[in-house]
């Protein structure tokens, strides 16, 4: 009786030891740098806090015994791009710091080989040197600005990758690039891809409108009040404005700006 009590006791010990101890799980992409992790001494003053580190489920061989390591990558074997999981067994009285774990988060490295648009108005995007995921963001130049017209999910690899797009032209010349935008929350362009449309030039009436604005063809639209503020956005053919109130209104179609009186 004695035996079972104590085995049970032993396991249950095991147990309160097991779910006393934390996990820092950090996931991203390898970008060819290191972890360094900041270890502090167990609440119990015996030992560092730090006793397992897991890189995509093997456990290292870094010196967790000290008050800072470095998890080091290239005993791996990870290639650039490659994912990373990397588990962090701790004390719970304590917690390691990661001194820099931005190395894992995707960055934007990519290098266009070749943008272009097609005669049938596909935007044609190759690059190379990618190391993580990331979204392409295809921006136009339209109404003396960039603006952001649609997303390609990006591959993450090395490459060369090879991507499309279709556009949605204005009249007359058009320009077009991509860009990313990482962790450092500086982006990273495209070269500029022109394109020149043979479409005739939209135009809108009425000039005083109390419940729609009509265009000739379909366009993008952006309304604004007298504030400045934008009131409707969109792609269409005619725009519902009867429940503006009544105003002078600024109106980018095409690639033009002009203004109407919503009555």
């Amino acid at each position: 009786m004695k035996k079972i009590l104590s085995l049970s006791l032993f396991l249950t010990l095991l147990n309160f030891i097991a779910n006393a101890n934390g996990v820092i799980i950090l996931e991203g992409n390898y970008q060819g740098k290191n972890l360094y992790i900041q270890n502090p001494f167990a609440g119990s003053g015996v030992g560092f806090c730090v006793f397992e580190v897991r890189v995509n489920g093997n456990v290292t061989t870094d010196e967790w015994n000290s008050s800072a390591f470095e998890i080091d990558f290239s005993a791996q074997q990870l290639k650039l791009g490659d994912k990373v999981e990397v588990k962090i067994s701790h004390k719970d009285d304590c917690k390691p710091k990661v001194l820099n774990p931005e190395v894992l988060k995707p960055k934007s490295t990519f290098e266009t080989v070749s943008i272009s648009v097609d005669k049938d108005g596909t935007l044609k995007l190759q690059t190379k040197g990618e190391t993580g995921k990331l979204t392409f963001v295809v921006e136009q130049f339209r109404w003396n600005k960039w603006v952001n017209v649609g997303e390609i999910e990006g591959k993450g690899t090395a490459g060369p990758n090879d991507y499309s797009f279709k556009i949605a032209p204005h009249s007359g010349e058009n320009q077009f690039r991509v860009k990313q935008v990482d962790y450092t929350g500086k982006p990273r362009y495209s070269p500029v891809a022109k394109y020149r449309s043979m479409s005739p030039e939209v135009t809108f009436s009425p000039i005083k409108a109390s419940k729609d604005i009509t265009f000739s063809s379909e366009t993008m639209f952006e309304i604004y009040d007298s504030y400045g503020n934008i009131v409707k956005k969109g792609f269409a053919s005619m725009v519902d404005v009867s429940n503006l109130p009544k105003g002078i209104y600024y109106i980018n179609f095409d690639n033009k700006t002009d203004q109407f009186v919503k009555k």
